[in-house]
């Protein structure tokens, strides 16, 4: 597949619909079209962004809530065609510039401790390990591992 020109920008309750494939593609508990709405229409302290095509297609997401100085990071996906393509890293990096232009100050997030690919990408952009959230996903009952960064 040839690479594509990717853009980020942030997501608007019209991307629900192509968010949504992805987030059922990328997790065995997905969230649901409502938890969207509800992140997009009422959570003050949410902030999506999506990655797309030239095409207008969108090819992944993040999601993070911003309260006060601090931002943690509530999904990350990249449709499955697309994996391996760098826009992960291009969502967090974008994630990482929207926080520090509002002075956030501190980003944490929680990854399964069996996902090495993701863990890989957080320990590249500064993240470090925080700790450990014991049988943290209910579908596999696996641990999550708590990373954080500081922005100086």
């Amino acid at each position: 597949m040839e690479t594509k020109t990717i853009t980020y920008r942030k997501m608007t309750i019209e991307d629900i619909d192509q968010v949504l494939l992805i987030e059922e593609e990328a997790f065995t508990l997905p969230w649901t079209r409502e938890a969207f709405e509800h992140e997009m229409t009422t959570n003050l302290y949410s902030y999506y962004l999506v990655a797309e095509t030239e095409e207008k297609d969108i090819v992944g997401y993040c999601g993070m809530w911003i309260v006060m100085d601090e931002s943690h990071i509530t999904n990350v996906a990249v449709a499955e065609r697309m994996r391996g393509h760098k826009i992960g890293e291009g969502l967090m990096r974008e994630a990482i510039r929207v926080v520090k232009e509002q002075k956030v100050v501190l980003m944490t997030l929680e990854v399964r401790v069996s996902n090495i690919v993701a863990k890989n990408l957080y320990y590249k952009l500064g993240f470090q390990d925080g700790g450990i959230r014991k049988n943290y996903y209910t579908d596999t009952q696996e641990d999550a591992l708590v990373m954080w960064v500081e922005f100086k």
